[in-house]
């Protein structure tokens, strides 16, 4: 994989604000307010900076959380972990492999098979339905 690499002004001029602060930023979306947490369509999610296949709507659950949520990627080659120690708790966050975005964060609390949940935040995708 080939990774995507742009300079600060590069990225703010690529994306708006918003996504800017969550992707670049380590920012978050309010709860129940993205695009795709109430999403059911069947396709895939890629990643807004790069385009980079993310997770599969096959994959996504409600986990009454507010964001989008999944139990594995379309790929672990995809994404990143990283432990982070922010707001006074442990926590593993997640990047896309290949421009380092920021997701949002995995946790062990999710259904089987996996046992995880990978909240996302909508800005952080792109939908692409699957034509039918």
């Amino acid at each position: 994989m080939n990774k995507t690499v742009k300079t600060k002004e590069e990225w703010k001029q690529q994306l708006d604000e918003e996504t800017y602060r969550v992707t670049r930023e380590q920012g978050t979306e309010p709860p129940f307010s993205g695009a795709y947490y109430q999403n059911n369509e069947t396709g895939i999610y890629n990643c807004i900076c790069c385009s980079s296949p993310l997770f599969a709507s096959q994959e996504k659950y409600d986990s009454g959380s507010g964001w989008p949520s999944f139990w594995q990627p379309v790929n672990d080659e995809y994404i990143t972990e990283i432990k982070d120690n922010t707001l006074g708790m442990t926590r593993v966050e997640v990047r896309c492999a290949n421009c380092d975005a920021h997701l949002g964060h995995v946790f062990e609390d999710g259904p089987k098979p996996t046992g995880l949940r990978y909240c996302i935040n909508s800005v952080c995708l792109n939908f692409e339905k699957k034509a039918e």
